[in-house]
């Protein structure tokens, strides 16, 4: 069941959403179908010809399902994905900028414990230049 301020952030809930396999970790995403037809409009412009591309396509689409929430706000996780991203009994949704990651809950807690270590270091590397000529975060 997705919490109803989650709901209200994600928007227009009526035009559905899509649910795929993330691609580096063993989670799902979950993307508002606006978000999903950006992205696709993204890959639409690879070519098809170059093998690469052909497979990351593959890749990137493979166990997608477009996914309705019911009346209640509940959304039905299918069992190819329940698979994929070993969800077992407690789910954790972490919200990812414009989608919704769905874990399994000791996966996900797993995963933060794992990448505390080096955070500072990866914060700095990413983050540390990006708005260096123009109004940013710091």
């Amino acid at each position: 069941m997705l919490p109803t301020s989650l709901k209200k952030q994600l928007g227009s809930i009526e035009n559905g959403f899509v649910l795929k396999r993330s691609v580096f970790q063993p989670c799902l995403e979950l993307y508002p179908m606006k978000e999903w037809n950006a992205m696709m409009f993204k890959v639409n412009k690879l070519n098809r010809f170059i093998k690469k591309n052909n497979d990351f396509i593959r890749r990137f689409t493979a166990g997608v399902k477009i996914i309705e929430i019911d009346s209640t706000g509940r959304l039905l996780i299918p069992k190819d994905l329940m698979f994929f991203s070993k969800i077992e009994k407690e789910i954790v949704l972490s919200a990812a900028i414009n989608i919704v990651e769905i874990w399994d809950k000791d996966l996900y807690e797993n995963a933060i414990e794992n990448a505390t270590d080096d955070f500072a270091d990866l914060a700095e590397e990413v983050m540390g230049n990006l708005y260096e000529n123009e109004d940013g975060i710091s």
